[in-house]
Order: C-alpha cells, then sequence, then structure tokens
C-alpha cells in the first residue's frame, strides 16, 4: 500500500484524511510530463493563457466557502479569515495573471532592440503551511502565466486544502500544465535536485539555504522568501494608542505564524509604561480557541513541535530576567494564549530568532540609535516598522529591511512587491518586476 500523509485538525488532533506520498521514480515522471506540456503551454499567446487562467479562477468562486472550512479546520485559523483567504486566492488568481501578462509585454529599446520575455521551462513551487493558499498562489499564478508549467509541493501540514484548492484548478488546466506532488523536506530536495528550471520557494533560512546549494549545480533560477524576525521601534513621540493596538495585532495575527509577524519591540524608556499597560490590556480581550468557536481570533498552533518551540522561547526568556506581563511558559496544549514579554534582552532566544506564536516581546531603550542598532541585528530583513511624529521617516531609513512601514503594517499598497533584505529573500514576488522574474528576459537587435 502507498505510503499516506495523514492530516489533522490542529486544535484537536482529529484525522481529517489523508494525500498519497509521491514517490520519486513518480516525481521523475511528473517532471518529465511537466517539460512535455510545456511546449503546448508555452506555445499559446500572452492573451491566450491569462484569459484560460481567468477562466478557470471564475469556476471556484462556488467553491470558497467549503474551502473556507477546509482550511480553517487543517490549519486552525478561524473561519472568517481562512475563508478570506480562500476569497483573496481566488480573485488573486484573475489578478496576478493579468497582471503578469502585462508585465511581460515587449519592451522597445533604442534603435531596433527589444526586450522579450520568454518562459523558463518548468517552476518547481513549495510553499509553506501558515497561508497556504495565499502563498502558493503568489508563485504559481505569475510561473504559469508567464508560459512556464508548475510542479507544486504543498507543506506536509496542509495537504487537504492545498489537493482541493490547486488540484482543481489543475483538473481545469490543460493536462500537467500544473502538477501537484506530496511529501516531506525530502521530496522538497528531491524536486529541487531534479530536472526543473526555477524553483519558487517560501519557507525557512536554513530550506532556502540548502535549495541554493542543490539549485548551484544547474545554476537554477531561485525566488525565495525566507522569513523573518520583525522589529518595531515605537519612538517617544509616537501615539501610545496606535503602536500599541498595532504591536498586539501584529504579533499575535495568525496565532503569530506569520512571517512578518511583529516579533521584537523597542520602545522609548519615557512611554514604555503606558505603553506595556496598553498592549497588555489589548491582548488580554483576544480570545483563543478552535477555529468554529465564536469571536475566536487566535487558533491553535500548528503542531507539537511548534507549540514546544514557542514554550521554549517564552521559558528562556523568564529564565534569563523578563517579567510576564500577560500569559507565560504555562500554556494549554495546543493552544498558546496572547503573552507579553517585558525586558527582552539581546541573550534571549526571540530576540535572536522568530518565534512564530502570539507572543509580544518588549524591550525598553534611551538611546534611539541602541533600539535602530537592535533592530538591525539580525540575519533576517523582511519587514520592519517605526511608530512615531517627527523623525520617523529618518528612522525608518536606517532599518535593514525589505519592507519599511510607518505608522502602519509593510504590506504596501497596489501591486507591491513582496521582497526581504539580507537573509529574508533571494528575489521577490509581486510588481512588475516580480512577475519577470518568471520569464527568461531576452535581448533581440534587428
Amino acid at each position: 500500500m502507498k505510503q499516506q500523509i495523514i492530516s489533522y485538525d490542529p486544535s484537536n488532533g482529529e484525522e481529517l484524511g489523508s494525500v498519497p506520498v509521491t514517490g520519486k521514480e513518480e516525481l521523475k515522471a511528473i517532471v518529465s510530463d511537466a517539460h512535455k506540456a510545456a511546449k503546448e503551454w508555452r506555445a499559446l499567446s500572452f492573451e491566450e493563457r491569462t484569459t484560460r487562467l481567468e477562466q478557470v479562477y471564475a469556476r471556484m468562486e462556488p467553491h470558497i466557502r467549503p474551502l473556507g472550512e477546509l482550511l480553517s479546520r487543517e490549519m486552525g485559523k478561524d473561519i472568517r479569515r481562512a475563508s478570506g483567504e480562500v476569497g483573496g486566492s481566488v480573485h488573486g488568481g484573475s489578478y496576478y495573471a493579468r497582471a503578469t501578462m502585462d508585465a511581460l509585454q515587449p519592451r522597445r529599446m533604442g534603435g531596433e532592440t527589444t526586450i522579450e520575455y520568454r518562459p523558463l521551462g518548468v517552476v518547481a513551487v513549495i510553499s509553506p503551511w501558515n497561508y497556504p493558499l495565499a502563498m502558493a498562489n503568489n508563485l504559481i499564478v505569475p510561473a504559469l502565466a508567464a508560459g512556464n508549467t508548475v510542479v507544486f509541493k504543498p507543506s506536509e501540514e496542509t495537504p487537504l486544502i492545498a489537493e482541493a484548492f490547486f488540484g482543481r484548478l489543475k483538473d481545469l488546466l490543460p493536462k500537467h500544465v500544473l502538477q501537484i506532488v506530496h511529501g516531506d523536506g525530502e521530496l522538497g530536495r528531491e524536486l529541487v535536485s531534479s530536472d526543473v528550471n526555477m524553483i519558487a520557494f517560501t519557507g525557512s533560512q536554513a530550506a532556502g539555504k540548502d535549495i541554493m546549494a542543490r539549485a548551484a549545480g544547474g545554476v537554477k533560477r531561485l525566488v525565495m522568501e525566507l522569513g523573518g524576525n520583525d522589529p518595531l521601534i515605537v519612538m517617544n513621540n509616537a501615539d501610545i494608542e496606535a503602536a500599541a493596538r498595532f504591536a498586539v495585532a501584529s504579533s499575535v495575527e495568525n496565532a503569530g505564524q506569520m512571517c512578518t509577524s511583529t516579533e521584537r519591540i523597542y520602545v522609548d524608556e519615557a512611554i514604555a509604561d503606558a505603553f506595556e499597560k496598553r498592549v497588555t490590556t489589548i491582548a488580554s480581550q483576544y480570545r483563543v480557541g478552535p477555529w468554529n468557536m465564536p469571536g475566536v481570533q487566535i487558533g491553535p498552533i500548528i503542531n507539537e513541535r511548534q507549540h514546544r518551540k514557542v514554550i521554549d522561547h517564552i521559558k528562556d526568556a523568564e529564565f534569563k530576567g523578563a517579567r510576564i506581563l500577560l500569559g507565560g511558559s504555562d500554556q494549554p496544549d495546543r493552544f498558546i494564549h496572547p503573552t507579553v514579554i517585558s525586558g527582552m534582552t539581546p541573550e534571549m532566544t526571540m530576540e535572536q530568532e522568530e518565534t512564530f506564536g502570539p507572543v509580544v516581546a518588549i524591550s525598553r531603550f534611551t538611546a534611539l540609535d541602541e533600539a535602530i542598532t537592535r533592530a538591525n541585528n539580525s540575519t533576517y530583513g523582511l519587514g520592519a516598522v517605526v511608530f512615531g511624529g517627527s523623525g520617523a521617516e529618518e528612522v525608518a531609513a536606517q532599518l535593514e529591511a525589505g519592507m519599511v512601514g510607518i505608522n502602519q503594517w509593510v504590506g504596501g499598497g497596489g501591486d507591491a512587491p513582496w521582497v526581504g533584505a539580507k537573509q529574508s529573500g533571494f528575489g521577490f514576488h509581486g510588481s512588475a518586476e516580480g512577475h519577470r522574474q518568471f520569464a527568461q528576459v531576452r535581448v533581440v537587435s534587428r
């Protein structure tokens, strides 16, 4: 009997279903089929591919609600957030397809020279469990719209929602244009080492480095987002209420399981007492529970391993002298209630590493230069935020991150790229320049 990946409800451990694991020989055949399918897919015009993608995504609309419930049950986020992710992915599919087509139109340069954008071939997409549709969709659609075929490996934590959503898309597209494989990190490494032309990955720093090493032999194209340890600086002239609400919301959203979660907060000593008091009050009002509990805002941690990691980070902070203002290391199985920590120091694990849990970790500073130095003292550089009045722009200019927010989140508006600096990213996606990374640039002079 073929090996299976069993998926569980993280809130109660209930078995939800299973998918078959893709074998090594099977993977080789899948990649080979993708190359064969690429010949006909790339032969279509941009308009033909875009129209086809728009049509298949339109056929997903009636399924938003049931897919949202499946996403909630498998990943743990509440039904409102899960349905929003499904709906955003359905509507975003058409948007990204059209935006990619526009970005890849030939560009006339000086004289008789034209820049063209041609398909690369087969793109391997490897995506995470925390936003199992949104993060995959943002990579799969530009790859397909650019004329590539895709072999998609979702996280082994959320295989059912990936199969239900992208499996339906797969069946609506020409055969082998989009294929799904299932397995753990070993299969991911096999996929990276296989005969693909590009790897688009969202996940951990360690996995990203391994992918780079494996891709080097074939000089394969890479687009990778590798997480963050995002800092927030709260200046002495900040709006305390706005800063406190942002600090809590951005620390506990999706149970803190978000790459742009606020992980480290540096607040000016002059306003620290008021800020910490307000943060604690706000955090205490969040409701924790399973996806279908009325009013729930924080769901379960995805698995026991991640739950233990968050607890270990809190225990490390407690042992090294942090003050626990709310919550702490004594937490129920599967869930972590909002925890507010004051007195975070550079020696603590949660300042050095990504915690990925609903923890608001605060440190006080007396000199702004000190806060900027600590904010930048990380191998990560995905996002960074500053709250303040006069001088906030100057602080933002010194933050080493691919995305910086001034008195707001880092997400940006419109078709802004999703980009990390330092070891948080290699290449980027979103925006015209991001979409172009899924194509080979060709300069033609006539």
